[in-house]
């Protein structure tokens, strides 16, 4: 059937007109009537599509004739143009022309509640437009419609089909569901409408499903053929015959199949979610991936970025989301992870915040699911990119894409992805990598104190405290926020940790439990525990005897009162056994050991530790090597070096040298084995644990006592090519001289220790004593050494003992008296460790 060309131009220029749309008021006049005769020697076929592309291109072609092409004209207006001609022109060609129904499909064509679709294989087309719509209310009567139309179409109450001009009243089509007579429905549509059978059926079944009758629809989608529909789209596809406007045939015929084709998808993605909400999670997951898998036979090459409709889009990117989801639901864990996998992998040409869903809910899924699968396969990959070894690389990798594209503003910021990041960055003690991610964090996304808080704290974890530190102060800075309670806990802690800093974080935690009131009140203990710990710090530097031990007291007081607060705080317990160790109250810290043992189920190595230290303290070596003993059985074989360490030192004490060496050489192997096996990681493994330079040093000074010069020699230069400049090494060094009788070697190394760490407390002791041995004049130089090494370390013993002699060799029998005896308590208490190695 043909159309004379003029009445369509005409027709198109005045429902351009009638509906406002920009350029078709003036095209009339524009157009010479050259034009004119020129289009009417053509003849175009019913499918007006081609024909009003066919007069568009007749404009282009007019020499000195101002035209905007449809590339530059803006889709919406294009599209209504068209879709003005088609429905009219086909209404007027079946005998029932109806402006006010043109109206009405252009204006749900805008709402986007029409949907193009034809039927490929034909010259001519038998589907319109076909979808499930709600009338829209307000539309005016044309001349030549029935007043029973207009009533209708006036009623916002009334749904319809709407199919190639035609409408048809749902009520119809629902009393025959109603009655269970899906044959006489499915009939009704096809005839009412020229559907085929799958469109009828596609129809059918999203109207039950959005009247809420779930198995009603089941029973309509069962009947579809989606092969069916994919190898009509394959064959619209395949058919690549030009036309004489330069455009392939393929152009058209796929962008009218993809409406019918995406009815038949739509239709069997609703079966897969009535199916979930059946509770058939695997048999909606099988649907769901039939979606999938019919979307990549049609479109082999993946989803194309332009030629593709806003629906057939949307219901596979629905599809696309939703296929893991039921994987998971059905508890097939590995099938939700390949097809997160395959969502992400494939090209289905999804938009950017859909693509940020599923990369979210996939890294939410490795972190948290507990269910450990292989690495993507090396097949997918791309040569020389990177795959992930586990569920942890692989989340952080996708948490750190979605961050990438928050700053690059191609997703909607969302602060949950900062979360689960931070969560598993933590895990893999990796949180120097956040305070980057921190930094490229666009500006008013996180409040700037919020972002120094989590930039400072990540530091903290990292070990770069002092950065931390001065990020914290700018956030307690009096025109920021300098009473927030979590900043100076914080701020308390880093400094905790220095004896330098400890007075500075008195100041700090005092504040904090100043603002420890109302909804922070809890936090009031652990303040109290921040200002133990800074006094106990602080004392250990204090420049009188008087003053130490005013802080000692004051340190013990807060411990105390914190734990009356938390009493089941095991942290509390155990430094309240290392304050009461570290003052020698031996008893009180025996007690508080084994308490932190039983608070922590033995779990803690440093509880087992403390109690070891303590009853070496108390002379008690075989108890002690009891207890690592059973630490042994119960800690992993890569947390035993500090008590190897401790297990060997015990057996020098007790003058087992061969047994302490034997333990040494497994430590060694232990330690070997752990850096080998950990690589370039090896260094964060070994933070709080034993390292290879430790244990050639403690093997030095092990063959040092047995007079094995030549052993302790290699044991010492083993440890030198680890670390090179250290003052432990150049100690060890000076007392092999020292022992051979080498007393200018032996300052010589002394001095280079004291000089690489000023305080160093060993070396002091050493270049007093050896001092004190060359006469009346140096008494006064040893003496002062000796008072500042008692200074840094009032508990150490061999200090003690110097000075004493100093002061007999002097003639001050007296003061020398006083200092043997603190030397004689000191020793019997002396522990194989420094309790301050635990902490």
């Amino acid at each position: 059937m043909s159309l004379n060309p003029c009445s369509s131009l005409l027709l198109v220029m005045s429902l351009g007109r009638l509906f406002g749309i920009p350029g078709c008021a003036s095209w009339d006049r524009r157009v010479p009537p050259r034009v004119l005769g020129r289009v009417a020697r053509c003849t175009i076929k019913i499918d007006l599509l081609s024909a009003f592309d066919s007069i568009s291109w007749a404009f282009l072609s007019l020499p000195g004739e101002k035209y905007t092409s449809p590339e530059n004209t803006p889709p919406s207006e294009l599209r209504a143009c068209v879709m003005a001609g088609v429905v009219s022109a086909r209404a007027a060609a079946a005998g029932c022309a109806s402006v006010g129904r043109c109206d009405t499909m252009l204006r749900l064509r805008r709402s986007g509640a029409v949907q193009q679709s034809r039927v490929a294989g034909g010259s001519s087309c038998t589907v319109g437009f076909v979808d499930l719509c709600e009338d829209t209310s307000g539309l005016k009567m044309s001349e030549g419609e029935s007043p029973e139309s207009a009533q209708i179409e006036d009623d916002p109450s009334i749904r319809q089909f709407v199919a190639n001009g035609v409408s048809m009243k749902t009520n119809e089509v629902e009393a025959k569901l109603d009655q269970g007579n899906i044959q006489e429905a499915e009939s009704a549509l096809r005839d009412g409408l020229s559907l085929n059978f799958e469109e009828a059926r596609a129809l059918l079944g999203k109207l039950e499903y959005q009247r809420g009758n779930v198995e009603g629809a089941l029973r309509v989608f069962d009947g579809i053929d989606l092969q069916a529909a994919v190898q009509r789209m394959q064959h619209a596809l395949g058919d690549k015959q030009p036309s004489k406007k330069g455009r392939s045939r393929s152009e058209l015929v796929s962008g009218v199949s993809q409406g019918a084709t995406n009815l038949v998808l739509e239709a069997i993605y609703l079966k897969a979610k009535s199916l979930q909400k059946l509770g058939k999670s695997a048999e909606a997951a099988q649907e769901c991936k039939s979606v999938l898998d019919a979307v990549e036979k049609i479109f082999a090459n993946g989803i194309p970025d332009v030629m593709v409709e806003i629906k057939l889009q949307e219901t596979v990117s629905h599809a696309v989301e939703l296929l893991p989801e039921l994987w998971k639901q059905a508890g097939r864990y590995s099938e939700a992870m390949s097809a997160y996998r395959r969502a992400l992998l494939s090209q289905w040409n999804l938009d950017n915040e859909c693509c940020a869903r599923i990369q979210k809910a996939f890294a939410v899924f490795l972190l948290y699911s507990g269910v450990e699968v292989g690495p993507p396969s090396l097949a997918s990959q791309v040569d020389s990119s990177y795959v992930p070894k586990n569920n942890l690389e692989e989340a952080i990798l996708l948490l750190m894409i979605l961050m990438r594209k928050f700053c690059l503003g191609k997703s909607k910021w969302d602060p949950s992805v900062l979360d689960h990041l931070t969560y598993a960055l933590s895990l893999c003690s990796q949180t120097s990598v956040l305070v980057k991610e921190l930094e490229e964090v666009m500006p008013g996304e996180i409040h700037r104190i919020e972002r120094w808080k989590a930039m400072a704290l990540s530091l903290s974890g990292a070990g770069q405290n002092s950065s931390a530190l001065d990020l914290l102060r700018k956030s307690l800075n009096k025109h920021e926020d300098p009473n927030d309670i979590m900043s100076l806990l914080l701020a308390a802690k880093i400094c905790s940790e220095n004896v330098y800093l400890a007075a500075e974080g008195v100041k700090y935690a005092r504040n904090a439990i100043a603002n420890a009131e109302g909804p922070n009140a809890h936090l009031k203990g652990a303040g109290l525990r921040m200002l133990g710990l800074c006094l106990g710090k602080q004392a250990k530097i204090s420049s009188s005897d008087f003053e130490r031990s005013r802080l000692q007291t004051e340190a013990l007081k807060s411990l105390d009162t914190a734990l009356a607060l938390e009493p089941e705080n095991s942290e509390l317990i155990f430094e309240l056994g290392i304050q009461y160790a570290e003052h020698r109250n031996l008893d009180a810290a025996l007690r508080y050991a084994k308490q932190y043992i039983d608070a922590t189920g033995g779990s803690m190595i440093k509880g087992w530790r403390l109690l070891a230290l303590v009853l070496s303290a108390q002379q008690r070596f075989s108890e002690a090597e009891v207890v690592t003993d059973a630490a042994l059985d119960e800690t992993s074989k890569w947390d035993q070096g500090p008590l190897l360490r401790m297990q060997a030192k015990i057996k020098i004490s007790q003058s087992l040298h061969k047994d302490a060496i034997e333990t040494y050489r497994y430590l060694l192997a232990l330690v070997q084995a752990q850096r080998k096996t950990h690589g370039p990681l090896a260094s964060q493994v070994e933070d709080g644990n034993v390292n290879e330079y430790e244990v050639w040093h403690g093997l030095a000074q092990l063959y040092s006592i047995l007079s094995h010069w030549k052993d302790a020699e290699i044991c010492l230069t083993k440890a030198r090519s680890l670390k090179e400049y250290s003052a432990e090494i150049l100690h060890a060094e000076g007392a092999m001289h020292e022992k051979q009788g080498q007393i200018n070697e032996a300052l010589s190394a002394y001095i280079n220790a004291l000089l690489l760490e000023p305080k160093y407390v060993p070396c002091k002791i050493l270049i007093g004593s050896a001092l004190s041995k060359m006469g009346t004049k140096m008494l006064p130089v040893a003496r002062t050494l000796l008072s500042d090494a008692l200074r840094l370390e009032p508990t150490n013993h061999m200090a003690w003992y110097q000075l004493g002699m100093v002061h007999k060799d002097d003639g001050r029998l007296a003061d020398a008296a006083d200092c043997f005896q603190a030397a004689s308590m000191l020793e019997e208490s002396q522990p194989i460790e420094s309790f301050s190695t635990i902490c």
